[in-house]
């Protein structure tokens, strides 16, 4: 799992970086896609974590930002049968899903990094 996590970091940094790069280029709907895709490899991550269990139990960050985007997805089913709801959604995400996905690199870093501790230092 410790190679999953460091492949999921580099993936998700170098799609974050690239994305926003070619969005600051182009100036069009690129930025756009970018959500689209670096959402997708997140929740494809959150998944497969979600499987793992490890980092996941009660009041661990993990979970609590599980419960976050589950929310999120509850409210965006709701908001499809109510127009309003869904269109304030998606407003209030495209400026929070930056530093979501910022959020999450920095969650399966941190992560990462307790993974490589000595089993002494986690004693502290």
């Amino acid at each position: 799992m410790k190679k999953f996590k460091t492949i999921d970091i580099w993936i998700s940094i170098i799609l974050i970086i690239s994305f926003t790069i070619i969005s600051l280029i182009n100036l069009d709907y690129t930025f756009l896609i970018g959500y689209i895709v670096v959402g997708a490899w997140q929740v494809i991550s959150m998944i497969v974590h979600a499987f793992d269990g490890r980092f996941a139990e009660r009041g661990s960050k993990r979970y609590t930002y599980h419960w976050i985007v589950a929310i999120i997805f509850m409210i965006a089913l709701l908001g499809v049968a109510i127009y309003p709801i869904l269109f304030y959604l998606l407003f209030i995400l495209l400026f929070v899903s930056p530093f979501m996905a910022v959020y999450y690199v920095w969650l399966c870093f941190d992560e990462v990094r307790k993974m490589n501790q000595r089993p002494l230092a986690l004693l502290k």
